[in-house]
């Protein structure tokens, strides 16, 4: 049996927003509510957050829930998953990000039985390449040894600072790239949260539809019969990744 972690990466200093996933929503924080929907995944959820006495609070929450969490170095965001996954002695990694609180673990749990069949530990699998899902339902699963080869082998500071780069570039030669598409694309939609804009659509969702407890084509379904809510952030540009 291979051991399966989520490992999701958690800080407060974001430039944009910072303090992002300690904002509330029906009471609780960003983080909560995505940690929460990643348990419908049934696979074991680790934090990795940062050594910074600014992250003591994504500590605590950690422990509070209950969850697993690892602290590492900041800006070093590859480290952090290796040493991560390493600590835990994972074989197979799914990478998510703390900001997307409308993120949906049943998603993810398709994903790792599509990304299990294929039995290849070369295989990047991931709905974020080639986007046909909201941003903010992003997820990407890939074996230990390409995080390890990543690890050790990556130069480039984006390598590091974005995790996955060396591996879903191909820089080693022997990735296959595989992509998990949804048959509807709605990959115009935004539900991560960078900036306030952003937050007003995520609040809105939450406290006005009860979105925390939906799945993604109900909140799909809530957002196509609201159309006013998607205008609320589509102005918002993604920071790009320089490789």
């Amino acid at each position: 049996m291979l051991a399966v972690g989520i490992i999701t990466q958690a800080r407060m200093t974001s430039t944009r927003l910072p303090g992002k996933i300690l904002l509330k929503a029906n009471d609780k924080t960003v983080l909560e509510h995505h940690i929460n929907r990643l348990v419908w995944s049934d696979i074991p959820i680790y934090v990795a957050t940062t050594i910074n006495d600014s992250d003591l609070p994504v500590v605590n929450v950690c422990e509070s829930l209950g969850f697993s969490y690892f602290r590492g170095d900041e800006h070093n965001v590859l480290e952090r998953f290796y040493k991560c996954a390493e600590e835990n002695r994972l074989d197979v990694i799914i990478r998510v990000t703390s900001d997307c609180p409308l993120i949906d673990g049943e998603i993810i749990k398709d994903g790792l039985t599509q990304y299990l069949k294929l039995n290849n530990p070369n295989v990047y699998y991931s709905n974020c390449l080639t986007r046909t899902y909201p941003r903010g339902l992003d997820f990407e699963i890939f074996s230990f040894d390409l995080l390890k080869d990543a690890y050790f082998n990556a130069t480039l500071e984006s390598d590091k600072e974005h995790v996955t780069p060396y591996i879903n570039q191909n820089r080693s030669g022997r990735v296959l790239i595989v992509d998990h598409l949804s048959e509807l694309n709605f990959s115009d939609l935004r539900w991560t949260l960078d900036t306030q804009d952003d937050w007003v659509l995520i609040q809105a969702i939450i406290e006005q539809h009860k979105g925390e407890a939906l799945a993604y084509l109900q909140l799909l379904a809530i957002v196509k019969n609201n159309p006013d809510l998607a205008t609320l952030n589509t102005h918002v540009k993604q920071k790009e990744i320089k490789l």
